[in-house]
This record gives structure tokens, sequence and C-alpha cells, in this order.
């Protein structure tokens, strides 16, 4: 072998083995099939022996994460570590208040990391607002590696991890039920670090409940034909739904309209907003389906994210059928504890402070505090003097709490306080027109039609905060909504960008079938012969090939 070709493999594997970033390790790109095909191989010769397996999937998870955010999988061990030791103290603790400790100090830890990450250009920006200073963020994560390490990181700037917001509300989750007696400590770190780091839902969910997981990783590997056809089955929809139809219509519509909202219509701008729930809905589903088959391939099973949301007929119903590990831990670990639909708690009385004091952060005014904490105090008044509105208003008020406190999950900033709070609003408003409505005992197919309807375009002109960069985005594309509407120019819109609107109304189309029909078609699938099963794979990756975009689009949720 020539100096060239041994150049040439060293070049090769330096390239696989360490982080790029123009070419993270994601599902849309070659060099993660590469790695799962190399992954996959490996673990048919380990999984019999479990401890081995568990071990090489802990591993491999590691590289995974280090392939998407390089150096960050210290962090991921950082929260494995602490975890797992903190968890099983609480388990053989005896004493509650050092329970209750031990939960808070981790709930405290994780928390801390994430707003460091997450909120540190917010907190030091609105400081400037408030106080007119001009203090500027410093990474001292990196200023410390600099000085200890040697290394060269950039201390001005703060990079959010990919998937911290996933991983650590699972990790949270696994300290807290362990005080709550649900579940016991795996048995080993690397079991747990395995749990914690599983790579086909590490970086965009869906958020894994120990209870749920746990179990499996203590089981021998079994695979029977009919799941082997649903995972594959699973992987080819995700891809479609996020290349085929997501990035299509995002590259060639929405993000042209979303970046210069100036240049568009009223109309355009609201077929990008009915665009972009779909689009959001192909490539986070999409990114799931993804997950759950790869998981199940390997003989796992990773909970039901998305259940047909956009047939929702409410609010309430919407966000049971979307992002529903988001919504189920939001429920059990927020929204219970904070007393439900029964009582206001300590907590309930502290999240008030805290969002009334990111409020007055971002909005950078006293006046309007102290009209926010007045309406606040107001109900709570009317609630101690009008006895049959207590439960409800209290049940309003934590759930807005719980809402809200999504919103800002998502990122601190206006758009996502409003966009919480507009789905809190319309969670809350529909408990009271459930009861006043006069389609209330009717469930014929126009009252149906109607409220699918009504919901969808509610919760897709929520969107509008979710997408737009800023409100300066958000005002411009009301302001064309309202004032440059022009109708007589749809024709010619639809005309022109007929492929990204014949992709559209194929992708409702899909989603609106029965679920009937999409249970037909994919069980079709499954019991079909291996040769059909590959013939139709192969086709499927070519049609995915032809909407390749030059620069592949990220999945949305990474930023989260």
């Amino acid at each position: 072998m020539g100096e060239f070709d041994v150049a040439m493999i060293w070049t090769y594997l330096e390239q696989a083995l360490t982080y790029n970033p123009l070419s993270p390790m994601i599902f849309t790109r070659f060099n993660f099939w590469g790695f799962f095909l190399i992954a996959y191989t490996i673990y048919a010769i380990v999984y019999k022996k479990i401890a081995l397996r568990n071990g090489y999937l802990f591993l491999i998870s590691l590289f995974f994460y280090y392939k998407t955010s390089e150096l960050f999988f210290f962090l991921l061990l950082f929260s494995t570590v602490t975890d797992y030791y903190i968890g099983k103290a609480v388990f053989k603790s005896l004493s509650k208040t050092k329970r209750l400790w031990l939960v808070v100090l981790s709930v405290t830890i994780n928390l801390g990391v994430l707003v460091y990450f997450k909120y540190a250009y917010f907190f030091t920006d609105s400081y400037n607002q408030i106080f007119q200073t001009d203090y500027e963020v410093l990474n001292h994560l990196a200023y410390w590696s600099n000085e200890w390490l040697g290394t060269g990181f950039d201390i001005n700037r703060i990079i959010l991890p990919v998937g911290i917001s996933f991983f650590t509300f699972q990790t949270i989750s696994y300290t807290v039920d362990i005080y709550r007696e649900r579940i016991e400590p795996v048995k080993n770190l690397i079991d747990f670090g395995f749990y914690v780091s599983f790579f086909p839902q590490l970086v965009a969910g869906p958020i894994v409940r120990a209870n749920e997981f746990v179990p499996q990783i203590y089981k021998p590997y079994s695979i029977s034909q009919r799941t082997f056809g649903l995972a594959v089955f699973l992987i080819l929809n995700g891809l479609v739904k996020k290349m085929v139809l997501g990035d299509f219509i995002a590259v060639n519509f929405i993000d042209r309209v979303f970046d210069n909202p100036g240049m568009y219509t009223g109309f355009e701008s609201v077929m990008a907003l009915f665009g972009y729930s779909l689009q959001v809905y192909c490539d986070f589903s999409g990114y799931t389906d993804i997950a759950i088959g790869v998981a199940m391939l390997m003989g796992f099973y990773l909970p039901t994210n998305f259940n047909s949301p956009y047939k929702a007929q409410s609010t309430s119903e919407f966000w049971g059928r979307w992002h529903i590990s988001l919504s189920t831990w939001l429920k059990d670990y927020l929204y219970i504890p904070l007393g439900g639909n029964r009582r206001a708690t300590w907590g309930t009385w502290i999240s008030v402070v805290l969002i009334l004091s990111v409020i007055l952060l971002l909005i950078g005014s006293i006046r309007a505090l102290f009209i926010i904490g007045g309406s606040v105090l107001l109900l709570f008044t009317l609630a101690q003097i009008f006895s049959g509105l207590k439960k409800k208003i209290i049940r309003d008020i934590n759930l807005m709490i719980t809402m809200l406190y999504g919103g800002l999950w998502h990122g601190a900033s206006w758009n996502f306080i409003i966009w919480g709070g507009l789905n809190g609003f319309g969670v809350v408003w529909h408990k009271y027109w459930a009861k006043i409505s006069p389609f209330k005992n009717k469930n014929g197919w126009l009252v149906r039609i109607y409220a699918i309807g009504f919901t969808f375009i509610f919760i897709t002109f929520t969107r509008i905060y979710f997408r737009a960069r800023d409100l300066d985005v958000v005002q411009q594309m009301w302001h064309s909504i309202q004032t440059n509407f022009q109708l007589n120019l749809a024709w010619e819109i639809l005309v022109n960008y007929k492929w990204v609107f014949i992709a559209m109304l194929f992708g409702f189309v899909i989603h609106w079938l029965p679920s009937k029909t999409k249970t037909w078609y994919q069980e079709l699938f499954i019991k079909a012969p291996l040769p059909i099963k590959a013939l139709v794979a192969v086709a499927t990756v070519f049609v995915i090939l032809q909407f390749i975009s030059s620069d592949l689009q990220p999945f949305i949720y990474f930023q989260f």
C-alpha cells in the first residue's frame, strides 16, 4: 500500500472520528447511516450479553453526541454522573427531609446548567436594558478550559448544547421518581448512562421516563418480523416527512417569507403560516418516527410522541396529541406539583413571582409589573370572596403557569412567552366554552370539521410567534395580513409556487386521512415479503434524494 493510500485512509478516519461543525451527525445525513450500519453490525455480535450490550450502546451514544456537539459530551457525562449518585443517595436515605433536599439539589444543578447555557444572553441583555449597563456574556466554562487545559475556545460566546433541554428533563424525572418511590435506581452507572444518552432520542426526544425504559435495558434482545417491518416503515416515513415535505416547503417558500416578510403579500404570509404548521409537524414527528424506528431495530421501544395533532377538536386535545412526552412531563412534574386543579401551593406563588420577574426583565418597566401583578392579586382576591370560583381560578392560574413555563422552555424571549401564553389561554378558554357551547352534545361531521378547523387555525396563528425570529417580524407579518392581503393575486401566487402548495396539500391530506386508512397501508408494508420491502425502501430513498437541497436543514427542535 502506497503512502498516498495510507494518507487517504488516515484522512478518512480522521474525518469519521472527529467533530466537524459543518457536518454534524443527524438522521438526514449519510454519515449517520454509515455510523448506524457499523454500530448495528457490532451490536449483532454483542447483543446477547446484556451488560456488554448496555456498555457498548452507552459508548457509541457518547460518540454520537460528540459527533453532534463536540466537547459538550462532557456536559452529558456530568449530568449523568451527578444524577446517578444523587438518585442512589435518595433511594438509600431513610430521612424524608434529606431525600427532599437531595431532590432539590438535583433539580437545582440540572436547571442551573440549563439556565446558564440557554438564558445567559437573556439575563445579561435584560440587566443592561434596565440598569443602562453594557455587560457582555463571558463563557466561564470556556475560560476555565483555556486556562487549565490550554484549549482555544471563544470565551465571548456561549453555544447551546444540542438536546440539553431533553436530557435535563429526563434526568430530573429519574431523581424525582425515585423520591416518589415509583422506581428503584438502575444497577450501575453504565446502565444509567445508557438510559440518559441512548442516541436515537438523545438530541430531540421523545423524553423517556425511567420507569418506561429502564426495565427494557435488562431484557434480552428480541425482534419479530412484524417489529422489523414496522421499524423500517417508521424510518422511511420519518425521512419522507422531514426531507420530502418539511424541508421542501421550508426552503422554497416558508423561510423566504419569514426572512423578508415586507416583500410578500398578506396572502403569502397566511399561506406561510399554514405551511409552517405542516413543516414543524413533519420535521419533529419525522425525527420521532426515525428515532422510534432505529430504537426498535435494536430491541427498544420509545413512547409515542405525536397522535395526528391536527385532528384535535380543541386546544386541550391538541396538547394531548402534540409532543406528548413533553406535555405529560409538564403535567406530572409541574402542573400537578403546583396543585393542579385542587389548590395553590408555594410553587404557584413562587412561579407567579418568577414569571412576573421575567416579564419585567423583558419589558423593562416597573409600571407594567405593578399592572400585571395587581391583576394576579385581583384574581386571588376574587377567588377568596367567591368560593365557587376559587378552584377554577386556581386551576386556570396553574394551567397558565404550566403553559408559560412550556413557552420559556423553548427560549427566553417575548415570542415564546406570548406563544405559551396564547396556548395557555386557549386551554383555559376551552374549559369554559365546553360548558356553554351550543355544540357540546352534538358530534356530527359538520361539528367535528368546524371544531378541527377552528383549533387548527388558532394553533397555526399562534405559531407566528414561535417561528418569527423577533417581534419586528411578527409585526411586519401582521401588518401585511391586515393591509396588504391582495386576494386578487392569490391565483397567480398559487401558480408561481404550485409545487410547494401541491406538497402542502399532499401533506395535509395524508395527515387528515382516517386512522384506519393509515393503519391499512402501514400493515400492507409490514406484511409484504422482504424483497417488496427492499424495493419500496430503494424507491423511497430515490425519491428522497431528488428532494435533498444543497443546504440540508437541521431539525427544528435541535435548537431547544
